[in-house]
C-alpha cells in the first residue's frame, strides 16, 4: 500500500500547524503551499519532513505541472481577508471564491481523492440554535457570503471532477499559534502579565474547541466524511463566555480581578454560537479529547515557553 500524501493551503495558521502535526503523526507525507510574503513562515521550521512550496493562492493554477500527481488529500484552509474591514471587501472576498475553485482544480490535477475546504459560522449569520448542516444560512458579511458561495460552487465543481467534497464550518478554535487579537490569546497574555482584564458582561453563549481536536476532526472528515456533507465544527457544548474567562484566570492566577461589563457589546453582537457535531461523530468517529481547561493549560505552557 502506497504512503498517503496530503497538500495544505493555509498551513501557517493555528489550525494548519495542528493539522500538519496530526497528519505527520498518522504517517502521511505533507506538502504545504505557503504565501512567499507570509511573516509566519518560520513556524514551519519545527517540521523537518514536510515539503514547502512558495506560492500565493492566487497562483495555484501554476502548480498542476510542478508537483507530483500522487496525493490523496487536499486541505484548503487559506483565505484572504478574515479580520476587520477586509471581511466586507467584496472584491477581495469574491477572489477567494475563484481561488477555492482553483484549489479544487489543483486537487484533481494532483490525483487527490478528496477536497476538504474550511468554512465558517459566518455562513449562517446570527442564529439562536445549535448550528447543523440543515440550519438556514443567512450570512451578513462579505466574508460569510463568499464562504457560502465557495462551499456550494466548489462542491458542484469537485463532484463534476470525481472528487469527494467535504466542507467543515469552523466555529471558535483556540490554542498555540492563535492570533494575538483573539479573546483567548490576548486575554491569557494580559493575565500572565498581571493585568486586570476588562470584558463585556460575558453573557454570550459560546462553543470553544482546542486546535489539536480541530485538526483531528479535519483529518477524520477527509478520511471518512461523506461526499457533499457539511460538518459544523466545535466542541458541541456551550457555556457563558464569562465562565471561559474565569477558567483562564484560574489557571493563571485565581486572585486576579476581572472587570466584567466595562466593555460594551459590539453592534450586532453574536450572543449564541454552538456546533451540532452529531453527524461528524457518526460519520467519522470524531470525539473532542480536550476540555477547555485542558486546552488552556497547554496554551499557557506554550506561551511561557516563548510562543
Amino acid at each position: 500500500m502506497k504512503k498517503q500524501k496530503a497538500i495544505i493551503t493555509g498551513g501557517t495558521g493555528m489550525i494548519g500547524i495542528a493539522l500538519i502535526r496530526c497528519l505527520l503523526t498518522n504517517d502521511i507525507d505533507v506538502t504545504v503551499i505557503v504565501n512567499p510574503n507570509s511573516n509566519r513562515q518560520s513556524v514551519l521550521n519545527q517540521f523537518n519532513t514536510i515539503k514547502i512550496v512558495q506560492k500565493d493562492i492566487s497562483h495555484l493554477k501554476e502548480l498542476g505541472d510542478v508537483l507530483p500527481h500522487d496525493y490523496t488529500y487536499f486541505f484548503h484552509l487559506a483565505w484572504m481577508g478574515t479580520f476587520g474591514d477586509s471581511r466586507n471587501d467584496m472584491y477581495l472576498q469574491t477572489k477567494n471564491i475563484e481561488y477555492t475553485l482553483d484549489a479544487v482544480n489543483l486537487a484533481k490535477a494532483l490525483g487527490c481523492e478528496v477536497f476538504l475546504g474550511t468554512g465558517s459560522q459566518a455562513e449562517y449569520g446570527p442564529v439562536k440554535e445549535k448550528m447543523s448542516a440543515e440550519t438556514p444560512t443567512n450570512p451578513v458579511t462579505g466574508y460569510g457570503i463568499a464562504k457560502l458561495c465557495a462551499n456550494r460552487m466548489s462542491r458542484i465543481y469537485a463532484q463534476s471532477l470525481g472528487l469527494r467534497h467535504i466542507w467543515v464550518r469552523v466555529l471558535s478554535v483556540f490554542g498555540p499559534y492563535d492570533g494575538q487579537g483573539t479573546m483567548v490569546m490576548s486575554g491569557l497574555k494580559n493575565m500572565l502579565a498581571g493585568h486586570e482584564g476588562k470584558y463585556t458582561k460575558g453573557e454570550q453563549m459560546w462553543d470553544y474547541l482546542y486546535c489539536e481536536d480541530a485538526a483531528q476532526a479535519l483529518y477524520k472528515a477527509a478520511k471518512k466524511g461523506k461526499d457533499g456533507k457539511i460538518y459544523p465544527l466545535g466542541s458541541g457544548e456551550v457555556k457563558p463566555l464569562k465562565e471561559y474567562i474565569e477558567i483562564m484566570r484560574d489557571n493563571v492566577d485565581p486572585n486576579l480581578s476581572l472587570d466584567f461589563g466595562s466593555v460594551p457589546y459590539y453592534p450586532n453582537q453574536v450572543m449564541y454560537m454552538c456546533a451540532d457535531i452529531e453527524d461528524l461523530k457518526k460519520d467519522t468517529g470524531f470525539e473532542p479529547e480536550h476540555t477547555f481547561d485542558e486546552g488552556i493549560k497547554k496554551t499557557i505552557q506554550w506561551i511561557k515557553e516563548g510562543d
